[in-house]
């Protein structure tokens, strides 16, 4: 026998007696943790044991959730130096320091405190923080060595990812590298000690997404890291310490933050109890535009738009050459040079991500006023900004090239970068009448908008309009308040629709008829007018009209107003001239109008438009009703998602939903809906799946019918893709435009979409992604809804679609059990 094995072995015979027992949260000088025994803490929430991970053999010492089936591990300690049997055992030696041994390898880990202790013990806390402290001192500032300052790829709550500036301490995340294997990837991310601190994860030695830094109230690119209700932001700036940490709001909410390899991005978890599994709330890169440095110097980067690089205002792209590309982009230059010598000025962005800070300089007791002036003296600073948005305090300045901006949708921060005079804003008298006729302009507005409200409720009034038909006062203002809906005269609408014509009727949804318009100005626009005998009341129409004026993006369809008068409700929206998409895909000669391009661009415009209702907007928002005829078409064929008179929207902490009374059309319902009456983000997951085939295929869901063995056209699609012929699922027409490994990719993330179980379909930011990359995609599991009940004659919608082009919805209404 060999020395170390001699030594091991006398090693585990002095210690054996005294290992300790399961269910304890603490042990001391005089015990140990062998392989087979754990650690619990206090309240039993976490768990401290020898694991093997996925498939498998070594052996390492981890923490994992004790309560939660999934076993789910948020530390490693030895990652890199596995145990190659179950040898493995955990002590304290005689110096204090907590060493982790196995007979094969001798010293595995250790903690490397170099002051001695007295009376050392080791206790995993609730928080899931595995501390070494002195028996009798429990202070958090004291701890002699503690797991949270040395993470592995989770953030828990109370975490802090920075530096101790006092000892050098920097702690990082770093993702497995694989599910088998915890050593750390290439995969990291970490707070960047710049004069303006910026949190950073880089994909090897590159910088790969930035959050853009704090700003008082959130980081100015991240604006799903926004106050919300489910967990709060902190990052604290200061001599000793550079950090950010988060905490949840509900204690009993199960909380982690995660860098996963594979993806390649930060993904945030909650634990849902009811369905037994982790749900992803948000990640990071959300995008194109989250990619660092996309769009190179003085680009903007603006994930609606196509292509996504734009050039600041004042400036224009470096090449003539169209460089815009997803893999590289020049940059921009200035339309006009700076002159220091003679007076420069500053225009100011707002909305964006501010720049790289790497070249960046702070004062944060310096007022804005101050931070201009420094700024104008110093020809190389090309912005500046205030450090805290809350109050308009602090100063950064930047210094070269402004590099990795981005527009954001619902947050960022104002930007004020250094132009030439000539590009600046009019001075002096212009700006005070500007300041003078811009209040006086909205006085107006608002006294006219006022008056518009007075009179239709007073009309509603004479006409002895029944009680359950009048739009509560408080409804009303609580609308406005959010947005600003244009109230329309009856008047004005019947004379725009040729006192709605049938020549001017689009088509004929299953609450009322909708009709094209011309107004005066001779804008074009699209009158749904709701029925009288519809299924649609009151609450579905204020639904809408709430919804639909929070609502911006371009893949979703404007809504310009509203009339109502008496018993008129009516929703006017943009006109789109080239009609819905189910007036194309399934018509064979029109069909022939969208070749393979158009159509994949269509799918990527809806899948960005959900991911906008779904995380993006102020509100979380399940359509419920996603199918082809509520996607409409403007003239350069761009998708717009309309028809939101189904739709549901949740508070940031709400996912699901329940319902007795079913809404929709059946053929695009996700099983747990049509079934159970329940819904969620995952609902309108499972109707884009069917979407996506129908687009490929040309071919109804339930329109598509074989009699042999009754399947619809998912079930058609589920047995080529098992038997490895899935591109015979193609549009013939689409043949000679397409490339068939990318139709193929489409079917496969159709086919995942539409998976039985919600929790397995993935959410539409993932949908994005895989639209957008090569990255390799998971099997599908067997879908739902594979067979039809009989055959049936065209669609199974509660009306007929004529040409239709704004919302004309098309509905069913089932009891739920």
């Amino acid at each position: 026998m060999d020395i170390l094995s001699f030594m091991f072995t006398n090693t585990i015979l002095l210690i054996l007696f005294s290992g300790i027992a399961d269910g304890i949260d603490v042990f001391t000088s005089s015990q140990s943790v062998s392989d087979g025994r754990t650690l619990v803490s206090r309240d039993g929430i976490f768990e401290l044991g020898f694991f093997s991970p996925g498939s498998s053999k070594n052996r390492y010492l981890g923490i994992w959730y004790k309560k939660i089936a999934v076993k789910t591990v948020i530390w490693v300690a030895n990652r890199s130096n596995p145990i190659n049997d179950t040898t493995g055992l955990l002590m304290i030696n005689r110096k204090g320091n907590l060493v982790l041994l196995s007979r094969n390898n001798g010293v595995v880990w250790y903690t490397n405190i170099q002051k001695g202790v007295q009376s050392p013990v080791v206790q995993l806390l609730d928080s899931g923080n595995l501390v070494l402290r002195s028996e009798n001192d429990n202070d958090s500032e004291t701890f002699l060595w503690q797991s949270f300052d040395y993470p592995s790829d989770t953030l828990l709550p109370g975490m802090r990812l920075g530096w101790d500036l006092r000892t050098g301490l920097d702690r990082r995340l770093s993702a497995w590298k694989n599910s088998d294997d915890p050593s750390p990837g290439d995969f990291t991310a970490g707070v960047e000690l710049y004069q303006y601190p910026d949190i950073v994860a880089w994909k090897g030695p590159n910088k790969y997404v930035r959050t853009g830094p704090w700003n008082g109230l959130r980081f100015s690119g991240a604006p799903m890291l926004r106050p919300n209700s489910i967990f709060e932001n902190g990052f604290v700036w200061n001599e000793p310490e550079v950090y950010q940490v988060y905490t949840v709001k509900n204690k009993s909410l199960i909380s982690r933050y995660m860098l996963n390899q594979n993806a390649y991005q930060g993904q945030h978890y909650i634990w849902n109890e009811k369905a037994g599994n982790w749900m992803m709330i948000t990640y990071i890169p959300r995008d194109i535009c989250d990619n660092y440095d996309r769009c190179g110097p003085y680009g903007s980067c603006v994930s609606t738009e196509v292509p996504p690089c734009q050039c600041l205002k004042g400036f224009k792209p470096k090449s003539s050459q169209n460089l815009y590309t997803m893999d590289f982009n020049p940059g921009c230059e200035r339309n006009k040079p700076l002159y220091c010598q003679k007076g420069d000025g500053f225009i100011k962005y707002v909305g964006l991500k501010v720049p790289d800070t790497t070249n960046s300089w702070v004062n944060r007791s310096m007022s804005l006023k101050e931070c201009r002036a420094r700024c104008l003296q110093n020809c190389s600073c090309m912005a500046y900004t205030p450090t805290d948005i809350r109050e308009g305090s602090g100063c950064a300045l930047w210094f070269g090239d402004l590099i990795d901006i981005k527009l954001v949708q619902d947050g960022g921060q104002d930007l004020y970068i250094r132009m030439s005079a000539s590009e600046v804003e009019p001075k002096g008298n212009d700006k005070v009448k500007i300041a003078v006729t811009i209040p006086i302009a909205i006085f107006i507005v608002a006294g006219v908008l006022l008056v518009s409200c007075y009179i239709c409720s007073s009309r509603a009034s004479s006409k002895g309009a029944r009680e359950n038909d009048v739009i509560n006062d408080r409804n009303i203002e609580g609308q406005r308040e959010d947005s600003e809906v244009q109230l329309f005269d009856l008047a004005l609408i019947s004379k725009a629709t040729n006192d709605f014509s049938i020549d001017n009727k689009l088509g004929q949804g299953g609450f009322g008829p909708v009709y094209r318009g011309t107004l005066v100005d001779g804008q074009e626009i699209a009158v749904k007018r709701l029925s009288r005998s519809s299924g649609q009341g009151l609450t579905e129409f204020k639904n809408e009209v709430a919804l639909i004026a929070k609502l911006q993006h371009r893949n979703l369809v404007k809504l310009l107003g509203c009339c109502i008068e008496g018993e008129q409700k009516m929703l006017v929206y943009e006109y789109m001239p080239n009609k819905s998409l189910d007036f194309f895909i399934f018509e064979k000669t029109r069909s022939k109008l969208l070749d393979w391009p158009k159509r994949f661009h269509i799918i990527g415009g809806v899948a960005r438009g959900l991911v906008y209702l779904h995380q993006d907007s102020r509100l979380r928002i399940i359509h419920r009703d996603l199918k082809a005829s509520n996607v409409l078409l403007d003239n350069e064929m761009n998708p717009k998602i309309s028809d939101f008179g189904m739709a549901r929207s949740f508070g940031g902490d709400q996912f699901e939903g329940n319902t007795n009374r079913v809404v929709g059309t059946y053929g695009y319902m996700a099983p747990e809906y049509a079934i159970d009456g329940q819904f969620s983000v995952k609902s309108d997951v499972f109707s884009f799946g069917i979407l996506v085939l129908e687009i490929i295929s040309g071919k109804k869901n339930r329109g598509f019918y074989n009699p042999g063995n009754g399947l619809n056209l998912i079930g058609h699609a589920w047995d080529l893709w098992k038997e490895e012929k899935a591109v015979q699922l193609i549009d013939p027409l689409l043949k000679e435009s397409c490339n068939l490994s990318e139709v193929a990719r489409g079917i496969h993330i159709g086919l995942l979409c539409l998976q039985q179980h919600p929790e397995d379909r993935p959410n539409m930011s993932s949908v994005v992604l895989m639209l957008g990359s090569d990255t390799t995609l998971s099997k599908p599991k067997q879908p739902g809804f594979l067979m039809e009940r009989k055959s049936p004659e065209t669609d199974s919608t509660s009306s007929k679609l004529e040409s239709s082009s704004t919302n004309d919805i098309s509905m069913s209404i089932l009891e739920g059990r």
